[in-house]
């Protein structure tokens, strides 16, 4: 970050800069210096133009908010295929736990319109129910990869958005990755003996690190980019080295045998800083290396280390009902929380229950249901409405609805004697097509 100030209260600037040698987050330097995103700017020259007053500009506004409200959940990797539609004022909200230290990486692929700009941004889920997600960090518009370095624990939503008019197919892929390399040379998360937060002392202290296991002498590597900011031995480090990372966090490497880095020394990710030991308080165990990161205080750094699955299936539907309606095809299909057969159960959905495909991922569609509830279905459950499942004879005038509630607007009406092919059924209505061509909801009487 470069920031060039001019300050007519010393104090002031001082204190701010100090502020932000802390390792301030993005949404602090945003909350403090009030920039606006790519997003933000977008809507203020729709504003400026006026067309927030007209009902495109309207539902452009408000299916951003919408989106927030209403996300799917997915568990990284993530990969799905989809369809904006510019005749539609589309945006979706994806909702992802991180841990602390994890990299989080979006990707955003369209076809065959590359050069619209589709707005991403990502927020912080709040703790309490009635509060508002906090914005952290935006995408360039044009630029449609980003990578966000996770500050703390939580629930977050990447909300994607193209401009108006704009769209076409996509594919957006959401996964999370260690932050760090494994700091050593050889081993990897299986060689932890000693977690972050176990007792030691009898209880008195907790060990504020992670005890990687390996031989005397195996070289200790530097798990991200940084300057070495001291050498030194103390009585429970013994040969420590301390590292200030990119990421504006402290690296402690402690019961090294022998420290061959020097203060101020910028090192890149795997050099090597010393080699494995057991001096200091770890002369009585075998050697290894403590590991701890810090930051405001000492953290996890399990989660930065972690090694994650990266491998995400190819979608396997079929990418012509994307953005189209199907119908169920069994007696019973149950709408998932997450596209997996092991995931939680939304609905159980009858037989010839219309969905509307949104996008595909694997062998599932992400769809939405009737009611209005979003959830995966698997792909081979379903199939197109392009044929019906029976015709129906009306014994009265009626009217056909844009929803399966009474009081939807009409979009047709239908005379008495009529006969319409029925496409789908959801509760104690049909999805039918009229005589004029057009498709509604028709009550049961």
């Amino acid at each position: 970050m470069n920031i060039s100030l001019s300050w007519k209260w010393p104090a002031l600037g001082a204190t701010l800069l100090l502020w932000l040698a802390g390792g301030c987050s993005g949404e602090a330097v945003r909350e403090f210096f009030g920039y606006s995103t790519p997003r933000e700017r977008y809507e203020q020259a729709l504003r400026d133009a006026g067309l927030h007053r007209t009902a495109l500009g309207g539902d452009w506004l408000a299916a951003a908010a919408e989106a927030l409200d209403s996300p799917v959940s997915v568990s990284p990797p993530y990969l799905e295929e989809g369809y904006l539609d510019p005749r539609q004022t589309t945006a979706t909200a994806y909702r992802v736990s991180l841990r602390r230290g994890q990299l989080l990486e979006v990707t955003f692929e369209s076809e065959p319109d590359t050069s619209y700009r589709i707005f991403i941004d990502l927020f912080r889920v709040p703790e309490r129910l009635d509060a508002q997600p906090r914005h952290v960090t935006s995408a360039d518009s044009l630029d449609r990869d980003f990578d966000y370095f996770t500050h703390r624990d939580g629930d977050y939503l990447v909300r994607i958005q193209p401009e108006l008019l704009r769209g076409g197919r996509y594919s957006i892929r959401v996964a999370v990755k260690p932050s760090l390399h494994f700091p050593v040379y050889g081993r990897d998360a299986t060689a932890i003996g000693s977690r972050y937060g176990d007792g030691r002392d009898g209880g008195r202290r907790r060990h504020e690190g992670l005890d990687i296991f390996a031989p005397r002498g195996t070289p200790v590597i530097a798990a991200a980019a940084g300057v070495v900011r001291s050498t030194r031995d103390n009585r429970l480090g013994g040969n420590v080295v301390w590292l200030r990372d990119e990421f504006g966090q402290t690296h402690y490497y402690a019961h090294l045998d022998t420290q061959l880095v020097r203060r101020g020394q910028r090192v890149t990710v795997g050099d090597t800083l010393g080699l494995v030991g057991n001096s200091g308080n770890a002369r009585s165990t075998p050697p290894h290396l403590h590991f701890g990161l810090y930051r405001r205080g000492s953290y996890d750094p399990y989660p930065a280390l972690e090694p994650l699955p990266t491998t995400t299936e190819d979608f396997g539907g079929n990418p012509n009902l994307i953005g189209r309606t199907v119908r169920v095809t069994r007696a019973a299909a149950r709408l998932r929380l997450h596209p997996t057969a092991r995931s939680a159960i939304l609905a159980e959905l009858p037989r010839h229950t219309p969905l509307q495909v949104a996008a595909g991922s694997g062998a599932w569609y992400r769809v939405i249901a009737p009611d209005g509830t979003v959830g995966f279905v698997a792909a081979s459950l379903t199939e197109p409405t392009d044929r019906p499942i029976r015709h129906e004879v009306l014994a009265g005038g009626a009217r056909l609805l844009t929803d399966p509630v009474p009081l939807a607007v009409a979009v047709d009406s239908v005379s008495a004697g009529a006969e319409v092919p029925v496409l789908a059924a959801f509760g104690e209505f049909l999805l039918v097509q009229g005589p004029s061509g057009r498709v509604g909801w028709l009550a049961l009487d």
